[in-house]
């Protein structure tokens, strides 16, 4: 016994540095626990922190914190707050516990995050930094579950963005974005699909000199559902394909940037459809007339009426982690429309499609994945896989694909309202999880469209 007891000092010895003081009795703060799920915080959690005694008088600790992913005041604050990602907690006497408040302001927080807090320093009489000197908050990709996108309705005025290995959703109204600037390397402007927009470039380069008589034979062709096949070349490629903007490569030489005309498409609807239906577009949002330049890494937008004789212009850079940087023509700024581009993994809107021989036309209950952030997808049908059977060894890799259009329409059957029971998809998100999902419903118990309703499951966690 006395050899084993002196072999246990031996050790703690052994775990202290050259320079530690060895105290017999210190004071300690410490973390009640090592780590926390990020994926159990809804919105806040407390860290607890115990006292090894209670404090006769009063003191400090410091409380360093770091983040993997996670920037301190966008995704995530702290009660109380830190300084330079310090907080400084008080030790008062006749204290033995404390905590600090962890606020979740990012709901996409997923496992590429990892939030650590360090005992840095103890500002008191014989303390010693030891014990649980960190905690830590991380997150495991979320196995699996049920969700139900607020789409809102037969209206489907939101467009909503799904994270699965977060379990959590966001939405916008449609609305209220008219462009998306990208920011990887192409200098490719994007038009909204989800209210029918479209653009056709103009013989002009002075946007000012453009006036409603010299566009108003072409209103009738930039449009969406004319049924002429040749309208295709005024939206944006369905298949997600940034290279195949209506709006071309924006150039270097100021000269090649033609003005266009802007069909801004159509408000939410506000009607309420027959059961089954749907009520998408109201009222039409008129046009504008657009020109676009470079000016070394940023964008600049000229934007008028058609009649205007001078036009605003705004400076917009390319937004470092996400797809786009949006902006409003209607409120004149910028807006927050998706996530993160390796946060987000599908998205249930309206969508502007293209059939065969037609040209573009518009589909609700749509439903692409994230393929500019890296997501990919493919459709499995049941003759040849179940899903509930259906593992990982089932997966094949080479049938991921890059078109954002492969979940699309082909979910759901409107003439039943309900989803077609023959197929599933998999999918592996930008943090390559890989997931399959299968679709419940389209329609809520009353009847109603705009109420969508899937399961899915991971099969395996990168």
């Amino acid at each position: 016994m006395k050899r084993l007891y002196v072999l246990l000092i031996a050790i703690i010895f052994s775990a202290c540095s050259e320079e530690t003081t060895f105290v017999q009795d210190p004071f300690v703060v410490a973390f009640e626990s090592l780590s926390q799920n990020l994926m159990d915080i809804e919105n806040e959690a407390e860290i607890a922190l115990v006292y090894s005694k209670t404090a006769l008088e009063n003191g400090s600790v410091t409380i360093q914190i770091t983040s993997e992913n996670a920037i301190y005041g966008t995704d995530f604050t702290t009660t109380p707050e830190a300084s330079s990602g310090v907080i400084t907690l008080d030790i008062t006497s006749g204290q033995s516990t404390d905590t600090i408040a962890f606020n979740k302001l990012n709901p996409f927080l997923d496992e590429t995050t990892e939030i650590t807090f360090a005992v840095a320093s103890i500002n008191y009489i014989d303390a010693n930094v030891q014990g649980n000197t960190q905690f830590k908050l991380n997150a495991s990709a979320a196995l699996g579950g049920s969700m139900q996108p607020e789409v809102g309705g037969p209206n489907q005025g939101n467009q909503v963005f799904v994270d699965l290995s977060s379990a959590a959703s966001t939405f916008v109204q449609r609305d209220s974005w008219d462009l998306g600037f990208y920011s990887g390397d192409a200098f490719r402007v994007a038009i909204n699909g989800s209210i029918y927009m479209a653009a056709g470039a103009l013989e002009f380069t002075d946007i000012d000199a453009v006036t409603e008589s010299d566009v108003s034979s072409y209103k009738s062709q930039i449009a969406v559902g004319t049924f002429n096949a040749d309208n295709a070349a005024y939206v944006d490629a369905p298949n997600g394909n940034i290279l195949e903007t209506a709006i071309a490569e924006v150039s270097d030489t100021a000269s090649e940037n033609k003005v266009y005309l802007l069909n801004l498409g159509y408000e939410v609807g506000t009607a309420t459809p027959n059961s089954g239906s749907v009520a998408v577009a109201g009222d039409h949002r008129g046009w504008k007339k657009i020109r676009i330049l470079k000016n070394g890494d940023d964008y600049v937008l000229q934007y008028a009426d058609l009649d205007a004789t001078s036009h605003q212009e705004v400076t917009i850079s390319k937004a470092s982690g996400y797809n786009f940087s949006f902006f409003s023509l209607t409120n004149n700024q910028l807006v927050d429309v998706e996530p993160e581009q390796d946060r987000w993994d599908i998205s249930f809107t309206v969508f502007t499609n293209i059939i065969d021989g037609a040209g573009s036309y518009g589909y609700s209950d749509f439903v692409t994945h994230n393929t500019k952030g890296g997501a990919e997808a493919y459709m499995v049908e049941t003759s040849s896989s179940n899903y509930d059977a259906f593992t990982l060894d089932n997966v094949d890799l080479n049938l991921l694909n890059t078109d954002q259009t492969t979940i699309g329409a082909n979910w759901r059957d409107v003439f039943s309202s309900m989803p077609f029971e023959d197929r599933f998809f998999v999918i592996k998100d930008p943090n390559d999880n890989i997931y399959k999902i299968r679709f419940l419903a389209m329609v809520n118990d009353g009847g109603e469209r705009g109420y969508p309703e899937f399961e899915y499951e991971l099969l395996q966690a990168e």
